[in-house]
């Protein structure tokens, strides 16, 4: 009787599995999705002392923070477009992986409402001349699945495509329908085939841009951003061993790490000279002093962007000891697979992945790493990013040098997110 009792128990487990495989199956695969309002509801984030950064038991260093998991506001579309298309968008991703995120966004919208098929795009190389693949860096799978039904993407067009004269056209970041309707369609038309180059706008560390708050982000564009893109599976390991490594070192902060977006040579070159007052300039030591200030122990682990080591830089590890580049903790065999010192996309990519899974980010520099590296972390709940400030204050509060991004909420991506 008892084995009986066990074999239907079995029995009930293995149908309720069973059933909750097909119910998932079904919805992944079956149920249609469709495109929803991407009002925001600002509520869900406040930006408290309880919700963005807590810094307690400062004696140990503990860093106690709650991160809040946003949902998607954007759905594939119930009905898709079956019709075959006539044209191609073609474009090249540069070497900086923080201008991608505008880039295929940009190419995925064009593409979606002029109803083109879209080329598989190369990534430019560091060097005059040389590109690599798409998969060096990205799922192909990934990207391709995410976006079926959206538009139509091919590796490479048919031959007879390549030979017609491709018309160059630039667009604004975030571009938006009316402009494509009016600016670009009649070109397409025409021409059938357009090579895309993606016009950046610059951002201001200490606003984060005013105008950023009105801005709502095309659904397609969200889904492009936030649902497409992600590493191939070797780099997205090397990323995962290093932020493990990091996390690691980190065990006296209970595994939590702080990535500090400061390369030496980059701010040399923007400070020297003639500044523009909205720019604002921090050296190694200043920014140690800075986290040292708001409550940082001596203990915190620090991940710089800085390729390789530079002098300037022992002023902050005087202050904070456990201060690493990538050089230091990336495996010996994988630094020499990836020729990270004479492939410097890789280092970006690098830089970019772990500034964004980090427990806290502090940009140095206004630029779109610092804006699409937020614009990731605000997508994985991770609203911990500070920016320093040289104006006089007495504040030693963390929420006190929150991102106007965060803050303010007037980061773009929060269009996207409900």
């Amino acid at each position: 009787m008892a084995r009986d009792v066990r074999q239907v128990v079995a029995g009930l487990l293995t149908g309720s599995m069973l059933m909750m495989l097909c119910n998932m199956v079904k919805r992944d695969h079956f149920d249609p999705l469709v495109v929803e309002n991407l009002s925001v509801q600002y509520d869900v984030i406040k930006v408290s002392k309880q919700s963005l950064i807590k810094l307690s038991d400062t004696s140990r260093g503990s860093l106690l923070m709650e991160n809040h998991s946003l949902k998607p506001c954007w759905r594939k579309p119930l009905t898709i477009n079956e019709e075959q298309s006539k044209g191609y968008i073609f474009f090249t991703l540069t070497e900086s992986l923080e201008d991608h995120v505008s880039q295929i966004a940009d190419a995925v919208v064009v593409a979606r409402y002029l109803g083109a098929t879209l080329v598989l795009p190369e990534i430019r190389g560091t060097k005059t001349g040389h590109k690599r693949q798409f998969g060096d860096i990205y799922d192909i799978k990934r990207f391709m699945t995410s976006l079926d039904g959206i538009v139509q993407i091919v590796r490479d067009p048919p031959t007879e495509s390549s030979k017609v004269n491709i018309t160059n056209i630039k667009v604004p970041s975030m571009v938006t329908k009316d402009f494509i309707a009016s600016k670009i369609q009649p070109i397409f038309k025409a021409k059938r085939n357009l090579f895309l180059s993606t016009e950046f706008q610059s951002s201001n560390l200490a606003k984060a841009k005013e105008i950023d708050h009105n801005i709502k982000m095309d659904p397609f564009a969200c889904l492009a951003i936030f649902g497409s893109l992600e590493l191939q599976q070797e780099l997205n390991q090397l990323v995962s061993t290093m932020v493990g490594t990091l996390r690691s070192l980190s065990y006296k902060t209970n595994g939590q790490f702080v990535a500090v977006d400061l390369k030496v040579e980059a701010l040399e070159s923007m400070c020297k000279g003639n500044v523009i007052k909205t720019k604002q300039c921090y050296n190694a030591k200043e920014i140690g002093e800075f986290l040292k200030k708001i409550g940082f122990q001596r203990h915190t682990t620090i991940y710089l962007t800085q390729n390789g080591w530079h002098s300037s830089i022992d002023a902050l590890r005087e202050i904070f000891p456990n201060t690493f580049t990538k050089d230091a903790i990336i495996p010996a065999y994988e630094k020499a697979k990836y020729q990270i010192t004479k492939s410097p996309e890789f280092e970006k990519v690098i830089d970019f992945q772990i500034c964004t899974q980090a427990d806290v980010f502090v940009p140095t520099i206004s630029n779109l790493f610092y804006t699409n590296v937020v614009a990731k972390r605000i997508a994985l709940g991770k609203t911990e990013v500070l920016v320093p400030t040289k104006k006089v204050s007495t504040s030693s509060a963390a929420m006190e040098y929150v991102s106007p991004y965060i803050s303010k909420k007037s980061h773009w991506a929060y269009s996207c997110f409900c």
